[in-house]
Protein backbone atom coordinates (compact mmCIF):
# COMPACT_ATOMS: atom_id res chain seq x y z
CA UNK A 1 0.00 0.00 0.00
CA UNK A 2 1.01 3.23 -1.11
CA UNK A 3 1.13 6.13 1.68
CA UNK A 4 0.19 10.18 1.60
CA UNK A 5 0.47 12.79 3.63
CA UNK A 6 -2.80 15.24 3.60
CA UNK A 7 -2.63 18.89 5.28
CA UNK A 8 -4.69 22.02 5.58
CA UNK A 9 -5.82 24.46 8.19
CA UNK A 10 -8.25 26.73 9.98
CA UNK A 11 -7.79 29.70 11.57
CA UNK A 12 -3.96 29.37 11.96
CA UNK A 13 -4.89 25.42 13.69
CA UNK A 14 -3.01 23.14 10.77
CA UNK A 15 -4.27 19.50 10.34
CA UNK A 16 -1.81 16.90 9.15
CA UNK A 17 -3.08 13.42 8.17
CA UNK A 18 -0.63 10.79 7.36
CA UNK A 19 -2.44 7.66 5.64
CA UNK A 20 -0.90 4.10 4.40
CA UNK A 21 2.62 3.43 4.13
CA UNK A 22 4.33 6.40 5.61
CA UNK A 23 7.89 6.59 4.40
CA UNK A 24 11.11 8.71 3.55
CA UNK A 25 9.88 9.47 -0.24
CA UNK A 26 7.22 11.93 1.39
CA UNK A 27 9.31 13.46 3.93
CA UNK A 28 10.57 16.53 2.12
CA UNK A 29 7.73 17.61 1.29
CA UNK A 30 6.18 17.28 4.83
CA UNK A 31 9.40 19.07 5.82
CA UNK A 32 8.88 21.66 3.28
CA UNK A 33 5.50 22.34 4.27
CA UNK A 34 6.47 22.25 7.95
CA UNK A 35 9.01 24.65 7.50
CA UNK A 36 6.17 26.89 5.88
CA UNK A 37 3.69 26.15 8.47
CA UNK A 38 5.68 27.43 11.51
CA UNK A 39 6.89 30.52 9.60
CA UNK A 40 3.38 31.48 9.12
CA UNK A 41 2.52 34.51 10.79
CA UNK A 42 -1.26 32.82 11.79
CA UNK A 43 -0.14 29.75 12.94
CA UNK A 44 -1.40 29.02 16.22
CA UNK A 45 -1.62 24.98 16.41
CA UNK A 46 -1.09 21.86 15.00
CA UNK A 47 -3.11 18.70 15.04
CA UNK A 48 -1.39 15.21 13.63
CA UNK A 49 -3.27 12.41 12.87
CA UNK A 50 -2.31 8.78 12.51
CA UNK A 51 -5.94 6.96 12.66
CA UNK A 52 -5.46 6.20 8.78
CA UNK A 53 -1.75 5.32 9.19
CA UNK A 54 -0.69 1.12 8.96
CA UNK A 55 3.13 2.01 8.87
CA UNK A 56 5.24 4.72 9.54
CA UNK A 57 9.35 4.40 9.03
CA UNK A 58 11.57 6.10 11.61
CA UNK A 59 12.43 8.83 8.82
CA UNK A 60 9.13 10.18 8.83
CA UNK A 61 9.07 9.92 12.71
CA UNK A 62 12.39 11.53 12.84
CA UNK A 63 10.14 14.40 10.54
CA UNK A 64 7.20 14.48 13.19
CA UNK A 65 9.84 15.11 15.96
CA UNK A 66 11.26 17.74 14.37
CA UNK A 67 7.73 19.45 13.98
CA UNK A 68 7.06 19.14 17.46
CA UNK A 69 10.56 20.48 18.79
CA UNK A 70 9.87 23.67 16.07
CA UNK A 71 6.32 24.07 17.40
CA UNK A 72 7.10 24.12 20.77
CA UNK A 73 10.45 26.62 20.17
CA UNK A 74 7.80 28.83 18.92
CA UNK A 75 4.36 28.28 20.79
CA UNK A 76 5.73 26.62 24.13
CA UNK A 77 3.36 23.83 24.04
CA UNK A 78 3.55 20.65 22.26
CA UNK A 79 1.08 19.63 19.43
CA UNK A 80 -1.54 17.03 19.87
CA UNK A 81 -0.77 13.61 18.14
CA UNK A 82 -4.01 11.20 17.42
CA UNK A 83 -3.15 7.75 17.28
CA UNK A 84 -5.60 5.06 17.91
CA UNK A 85 -3.11 1.79 16.49
CA UNK A 86 -2.09 -0.36 19.08
CA UNK A 87 1.33 -1.37 17.35
CA UNK A 88 2.00 2.30 16.12
CA UNK A 89 1.34 3.74 19.60
CA UNK A 90 4.02 1.06 21.16
CA UNK A 91 6.39 2.63 18.58
CA UNK A 92 5.73 6.06 19.42
CA UNK A 93 5.92 5.35 23.36
CA UNK A 94 8.83 2.87 22.96
CA UNK A 95 10.72 6.22 20.84
CA UNK A 96 9.39 8.80 23.88
CA UNK A 97 7.31 10.86 21.35
CA UNK A 98 5.25 11.24 24.43
CA UNK A 99 7.18 13.29 25.79
CA UNK A 100 7.11 15.72 22.76
CA UNK A 101 3.50 15.42 21.77
CA UNK A 102 -0.32 15.31 23.83
CA UNK A 103 -1.12 11.52 22.59
CA UNK A 104 -4.67 10.95 22.39
CA UNK A 105 -6.54 8.34 20.82
CA UNK A 106 -9.29 10.61 18.96
CA UNK A 107 -11.00 13.84 18.70
CA UNK A 108 -13.53 15.21 17.07
CA UNK A 109 -14.10 14.99 13.61
CA UNK A 110 -12.71 17.82 11.82
CA UNK A 111 -14.40 19.67 8.80
CA UNK A 112 -10.85 20.89 7.14
CA UNK A 113 -10.71 20.12 3.89
CA UNK A 114 -7.06 18.48 3.32
CA UNK A 115 -4.80 18.33 0.33
CA UNK A 116 -2.78 15.65 -0.65
CA UNK A 117 1.51 16.41 -0.60
CA UNK A 118 3.79 15.44 -3.10
CA UNK A 119 5.50 12.29 -2.83
CA UNK A 120 9.12 13.75 -4.48
CA UNK A 121 10.32 9.85 -4.90
CA UNK A 122 12.34 11.01 -7.13
CA UNK A 123 15.04 12.55 -4.72
CA UNK A 124 18.62 12.19 -5.36
CA UNK A 125 20.49 10.23 -3.41
CA UNK A 126 22.87 12.36 -0.98
CA UNK A 127 19.09 14.38 -0.61
CA UNK A 128 17.65 11.30 0.60
CA UNK A 129 20.76 10.61 2.75
CA UNK A 130 20.84 13.87 4.20
CA UNK A 131 16.79 13.85 5.00
CA UNK A 132 17.29 9.91 6.48
CA UNK A 133 20.55 11.41 8.90
CA UNK A 134 19.08 14.60 9.99
CA UNK A 135 15.55 12.75 10.82
CA UNK A 136 17.73 10.24 12.94
CA UNK A 137 19.90 12.85 14.58
CA UNK A 138 16.51 14.29 15.66
CA UNK A 139 15.37 10.93 16.84
CA UNK A 140 18.63 10.39 18.52
CA UNK A 141 18.37 14.15 20.69
CA UNK A 142 15.31 12.43 22.19
CA UNK A 143 16.58 10.03 24.10
CA UNK A 144 19.52 7.84 25.47
CA UNK A 145 17.35 4.46 23.83
CA UNK A 146 16.93 6.42 20.75
CA UNK A 147 20.61 7.35 20.61
CA UNK A 148 21.68 3.76 21.13
CA UNK A 149 19.43 2.55 18.56
CA UNK A 150 19.98 4.67 15.37
CA UNK A 151 23.89 5.56 16.09
CA UNK A 152 25.30 2.87 13.90
CA UNK A 153 22.65 3.59 11.31
CA UNK A 154 23.60 7.85 11.54
CA UNK A 155 27.50 6.94 11.36
CA UNK A 156 27.29 4.51 8.28
CA UNK A 157 25.05 7.36 6.08
CA UNK A 158 27.76 9.96 7.47
CA UNK A 159 31.08 7.89 6.60
CA UNK A 160 29.08 6.87 3.24
CA UNK A 161 28.64 10.89 2.13
CA UNK A 162 32.30 10.92 3.27
CA UNK A 163 33.21 8.42 0.94
CA UNK A 164 30.99 9.92 -1.76
CA UNK A 165 32.25 13.29 -1.77
CA UNK A 166 35.66 12.33 -1.56
CA UNK A 167 35.03 9.97 -4.47
CA UNK A 168 33.39 12.77 -6.46
CA UNK A 169 36.07 15.22 -5.76
CA UNK A 170 33.71 17.42 -4.14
Amino acid sequence: MTGSINVGDSDGTHIIRFEGDVRVGLCNAFDNYCQGMLEDSKFCAVIVDLTATNVIDSTALGSLAKLSLGVKALKGQVPTLICNSPNIQRILQNMGFDDVFAIVPNVENSSVKLQTLPALSDLAVDGTREKVIEAHRVLMSMNDANKTAFKQLVDALELEAIEQRTSSGD
